[in-house]
């Protein structure tokens, strides 16, 4: 990382960070940026998704770095929640080439569309008017999210 931002001046993002360890040392050497994502699925069984992760990053950069996730996102509800949760923006990929899949570029048109409609309709629901003014206790977390009472 001290290699690479000492030849460039450019925004670096960091893909693929899903903790919160790994998001301090990245923002320790000067990342501007995270995505918060497990590449769309999760390599081993019982791990966290991306937004169960996210509260936990959130707290740990601070503020210092910019916040994006993707990875499980299929609804206009999963957009809202990760945003009250923290992100700045949300990728969307399965959802994009199913439609792609259904109909070319009018199915990814009609997409898009419909997580447009689902996010306002959960916003509705939720008594908030703006993804930017959300306020993050829309989104109940269970106590013990992210903490794994597991014996190995």
């Amino acid at each position: 990382m001290d290699w690479l931002r000492s030849i460039t001046t450019l925004p670096l993002v960091f893909k693929a960070i899903c903790g919160p360890e790994d998001a301090l040392l990245a923002v320790e050497h000067g990342v501007n940026g995270i995505l918060v994502s497990n590449h769309g699925g999760r390599q081993v069984d019982m791990t966290l998704s991306s937004v169960e992760t996210l509260p936990q990053i959130v707290e740990a950069v601070a503020g210092r770095a910019e916040l994006y996730l993707d990875s499980g996102v299929r609804r206009g509800s999963d957009v809202l929640k990760a945003l009250a949760l923290g992100v700045r923006a949300v990728g969307i990929g399965r959802p994009l080439f199913w439609g792609l899949a259904v109909d070319g570029a009018d199915g990814v048109h009609g997409v898009l569309e419909i997580l447009r409609h689902e996010l306002d309709r959960a916003l509705a629901f939720c008594g908030q008017t703006s993804v930017q003014e959300l306020e993050s206790h829309i989104v109940g977390k269970p106590r013990d999210w992210g903490v794994s009472d597991m014996d190995f």
